[in-house]
């Protein structure tokens, strides 16, 4: 709960710690406030700050510990005074958190922030791989009566000047490896922090913000189920990236700060020169990776086949969100309007002109035909499901109707 530091003084057993007589509301706004005495080593405790204070007995998610009351270098601490960190809100953990004057004493710190969100756990089968995105989720749940599907509406970004970055897949991945890749190239961006509305999102299932082109692709590869990943071009060379099998040795080190040596037939991307820039469907590489003095970049969108990714990834042992996805299955067709969708996000938040669109091979052809037989999915599920609200069901994830045989 939100608390005041009445008074800060040095400890008398230890220089880098003090020793704080904190206000507390224990019960809320509306209870009396009780006093109580806290050791805390953040530089900036001090008389008069407006913070957070966890009472004996909580659960600290940054630390894991569950607090108890302690003596402390000979002087006695009933609670704490909590950091970002401790919170699992950042990585900050220079100091306590510093509120303005103005809020609430005795209210819920969740609340205050506004971080009071149900949270559902969904655990998914193997087999459906489109509840891996938060759309998914919500389509299934509308079929269902809960809700209505919000419309997603795809306007193509029309292209200003040609891409310097062609893109090129190796003839003997096309059949299966990488059958289709596409991109362009956004000039004059700014690649600062995401605003406030996204980097809430990510935070909200435990991912941390890091920039906004690094945010966007994390919020397509959760919200849609479409993992992107975007290139510094002024460090791919040779104006071109290329999709094609391992020779066997190369060295890759990816952005989880790990090497990775691979062996032949792995699926990699290089760059014109031959450079490798990316284990494909899996991770990018450290090399080509956006910083803040990015200002140019190529934003890809492809579509990778599950069997070789999840071969990739199992002898590298790497474990990625964009992994996950591929080797359960992403949608094919929506590869180009993925890309589409994310390049209206960059030039919002992060400004630019986007190039026409480059792209090789084609999407899958996915389309099947099946005769809908309602006895026999009665039979099947052992549910009484009349025939009319099987076809409601089924359009409204997304299947045509043609007609009862």
């Amino acid at each position: 709960r939100i608390c005041r530091v009445i008074e800060a003084v040095q400890h008398p057993n230890a220089d880098r710690l003090r020793v704080c007589r904190v206000a507390t509301w224990p019960d809320g706004p509306e209870t009396g406030m009780v006093e109580v005495q806290v050791v805390c080593g953040a530089p900036n405790a001090r008389t008069g700050l407006i913070g957070v204070f966890a009472p004996p007995g909580t659960h600290v998610p940054g630390t894991g510990v569950d607090l108890k009351p302690g003596v402390i270098r000979g002087v006695e601490a009933n609670g704490m005074l909590c950091s970002e960190r401790e919170l699992m809100l950042s990585d900050n953990h220079d100091g306590i958190i510093e509120l303005p004057e103005d809020a609430p004493m005795g209210v819920r710190f969740v609340d205050y922030r506004g971080l009071n969100d149900p949270v559902f756990e969904v655990k998914v089968t193997p087999n459906r791989p489109d509840a891996l995105g938060i759309r998914g989720i919500a389509r299934d749940l509308a079929a269902r009566g809960l809700g209505r599907l919000k419309p997603l509406e795809i306007v193509p970004v029309q292209g200003s000047f040609d891409s310097p970055v062609g893109v090129r897949i190796a003839p003997s991945l096309k059949a299966k490896g990488c059958p289709h890749f596409a991109g362009r190239v956004i000039r004059g961006v700014r690649n600062g922090p995401s605003p406030d509305w996204l980097q809430n999102r990510l935070k909200a299932i435990g991912l941390r913000p890091i920039s906004a082109l690094v945010d966007i692709t994390n919020f397509f590869t959760i919200g849609l189920n479409r993992p992107l990943h975007v290139f510094d071009v002024a460090k791919v060379r040779g104006g071109m990236l290329q999709i094609h099998p391992a020779e066997g040795g190369e060295d890759l080190l990816a952005l989880d700060g790990r090497t990775y040596r691979l062996a032949a037939d792995q699926m990699l991307i290089s760059d014109g020169e031959g450079t490798p820039e990316s284990l494909a469907g899996i991770m990018g590489g450290e090399a080509s990776g956006c910083t803040a003095e990015t200002t140019e970049v190529f934003l890809e969108s492809a579509y990778w086949d599950p069997i070789t990714v999840a071969a990739t990834g199992r002898a590298l042992k790497i474990n990625s969100d964009a992994r996950y996805r591929f080797e359960r299955g992403v949608d094919p067709a929506f590869t180009v309007p993925g890309l589409e969708l994310a390049t209206r996000m960059v030039l919002d938040l992060c400004g630019g002109e986007a190039s026409h669109v480059v792209h090789d091979g084609a999407p899958l052809d996915t389309t099947r035909a099946y005769r809908l037989d309602p006895a026999r999915v009665i039979s099947l599920v052992g549910m009484d499901i009349p025939e009319g609200e099987q076809i409601r069901t089924l359009t409204a994830l997304g299947f045509t109707m043609d007609g009862l045989m």
